[in-house]
């Protein structure tokens, strides 16, 4: 019995993709739900499976092909006497025709000695330049990066936070944290709690322009940027301003390897009304982090760097890192945006209630 394979269902804002080499050629055995094909689309890859165990006989849609939901991609046939359908071969390309010999010159001697060629200056190699197809999670993030330069009144906002009370405490129960938690505590679960801190006093900053309306979302999800070896995902958060340091640093821990291993999910990166992006891991020390729409803000982390700053009128060496604010103009004004910010650098200056369970 001959079974199709189809692509599988995707998400109301995924409508194609782009197959990627098949992992099972014709002819081969495969198991019920081994993986067959990568599927690329613009936001995650997906596995496209096996509906049975048998042989695969025929491949419908080659690497490159782009499909649709639902569309046939392959054909499994269970049971004995199966007959497979190679790929159709290439035609071979005909021999080049023989081009028409020119009569040979007459060589003449010559009676004197002729002066040697001159040497032909040597030719500094130079690098072959190559040409690829972008990958549809490039296509889609360029794509959104330009549109939110095209529809978003954006502005950045700037201040510096003092890391060295922070850097304290983690050092204090970082190993007693790992010990009873099993993860690692860094510095993005202080953040987010920071940032969730500070949503509560500055609602706006979470909320987003849909039309003529301003959509205030209940909820803190927010969007943790990961680089992957396909570029820049966002995988979200739910709920954060629920969840512990624990969870968080788990859940963080978790979107970091399942990006290495291209695992993430649309519903991981489907939603989100606040990013966070941390440059800083790179060695940047500033920049102006672009909104990720629809959300109206996002707060760019940058490098940690020892610099001398003024206390109690004393010129001290602490640890600062800069922070930066990109907000929606049209819906956010400066002052919450600022205001925003100075809570969430007052927060990270006072880390001890951010460590609390809950």
């Amino acid at each position: 019995m001959k079974l199709e394979v189809r692509v599988p269902q995707l998400s109301d804002s995924v409508a194609s993709g782009t197959l990627l080499p098949w992992r099972k050629q014709v002819g081969e055995t495969v198991a019920r739900d081994e993986a067959l094909v990568d599927l690329e689309t613009d936001k995650v890859i997906l596995e496209i499976p096996a509906p049975t165990s048998g042989t695969l006989v025929e491949i419908v849609q080659s690497e490159g092909a782009v499909v649709k939901a639902d569309e046939v991609v392959a054909v499994i046939e269970t049971g004995e006497n199966v007959v497979v359908n190679p790929p159709a071969a290439k035609p071979a390309r005909p021999p080049a025709a023989a081009a028409p010999t020119r009569p040979a010159a007459p060589v003449q001697k010559a009676s004197v000695p002729l002066p040697a060629a001159a040497a032909e200056p040597a030719v500094a190699a130079s690098a072959a330049s190559r040409r690829e197809p972008m990958s549809r999670l490039r296509q889609r993030v360029a794509e959104r990066l330009v549109a939110a330069q095209h529809t978003a009144a954006m502005l950045t906002t700037f201040n510096e936070v003092n890391m060295q009370p922070l850097n304290e405490l983690r050092q204090r129960f970082k190993a007693e944290f790992e010990v009873k938690h099993g993860v690692k505590l860094g510095y993005m679960s202080f953040f987010v709690r920071a940032v969730c801190t500070a949503l509560e006093q500055f609602p706006v900053v979470n909320a987003a322009i849909d039309g003529n309306d301003i959509v205030w979302n209940g909820d803190a999800d927010i969007g943790i940027a990961i680089s992957s070896p396909r570029g820049l995902v966002v995988p979200i958060l739910r709920r954060a301003q629920m969840l512990s340091s624990a969870e968080i640093e788990a859940a963080i821990a978790d979107f970091a390897h399942r990006a290495r291993e291209s695992k993430l999910t649309l519903e991981d990166l489907s939603g989100g009304t606040f990013s966070i992006t941390n440059g800083g891991v790179f060695g940047s020390l500033l920049s102006t982090p672009i909104l990720n729409p629809p959300q109206s803000a996002i707060l760019g982390m940058h490098t940690i760097q020892e610099r001398p700053v003024a206390e109690n009128g004393q010129v001290v060496i602490r640890p600062m890192m800069y922070l930066a604010l990109t907000y929606d103009h049209r819906l956010i004004d400066g002052r919450d945006a600022v205001q925003f910010l100075v809570a969430v650098k007052a927060a990270l200056e006072a880390p001890d209630r951010l460590l609390e369970e809950g």
